[in-house]
């Protein structure tokens, strides 16, 4: 059980890769880490490991492709009594099929999980959310506009969107109100199983512009595109 004085966070998509390394950065600084992920034996998996560490964690089964799954999650979580500090948005697939090619039902698929999903997961958990809690979208510089190429279509479409979605809830009287902060991310290109082993970046140093934002930055900065703890065009 979380103390008083503890603050929570939830990451989803949080069984591997950079989302995982946020739950153990986080679980380090202190945080009571709710891991989600779609898949309970990967997820239960993977808080086991993060307690060997010491870590204090637990794990909520959440699919946010589907929003029965989300709006169930939120009512797990509802049933601990607890406020939530940060959440992190950090579920998303990768598609690469050329814009041309593309079967109507990818675009539609990716957008659900890496857009759609967040927008739901925010609406959700916000009622959880106290004055001064963080959110984050973990977005891609694929996503921005500005110098958006023909790399991952699917993908790349998904990222503006949620860049979107980030401004429009940062502009929301729901947050203005409570004083939540919201800004999306990108990590660069890092060694996972979504970006491949030729990557440049490690998880560890994917995931820390991510936790410097959830714990950190400014709190007066809302509704940015952040890479490397430095504000960017997208």
């Amino acid at each position: 059980m979380s103390k008083a004085n503890e603050r929570t966070a939830l990451v989803t998509g949080a069984n591997r890769g950079i989302g995982l390394e946020v739950c153990r950065q986080l679980g380090q600084l202190g945080h009571h880490v709710f891991l989600s992920a779609r898949n309970k034996e990967k997820g239960s998996k993977a808080i086991e490991d993060l307690r060997k560490e010491n870590i204090q964690i637990d794990f909520i089964q959440m699919d946010v492709s589907d929003e029965d799954s989300i709006k169930h999650a939120a009512s797990e979580f509802n049933k601990r009594a607890l406020k939530l500090n940060v959440l992190i948005n950090n579920a998303a697939i990768l598609r690469d099929t050329e814009i041309n090619k593309m079967p109507t039902n990818e675009l539609q698929d990716v957008l659900n999980i890496n857009s759609v999903g967040a927008f739901v997961v925010i609406r959700e958990f916000l009622l959880f959310m106290d004055k001064g809690s963080r959110i984050i979208n973990v977005s891609s510089g694929a996503g921005a506009l500005n110098d958006m190429g023909t790399y991952a279509p699917a993908y790349s479409i998904s990222k503006t969107a949620l860049n979107a979605i980030t401004k429009q809830f940062a502009a929301s009287d729901a947050l203005k109100r409570k004083n939540i902060v919201i800004n999306s991310v990108t990590p660069g290109w890092v060694r996972t199983e979504m970006g491949g082993a030729s990557a440049s970046r490690s998880v560890e140093q994917g995931a820390n512009a991510i936790v410097w934002l959830a714990t950190e930055a400014p709190a007066d900065k809302t509704g940015l595109f952040w890479r490397d703890k430095k504000i960017i065009d997208w």
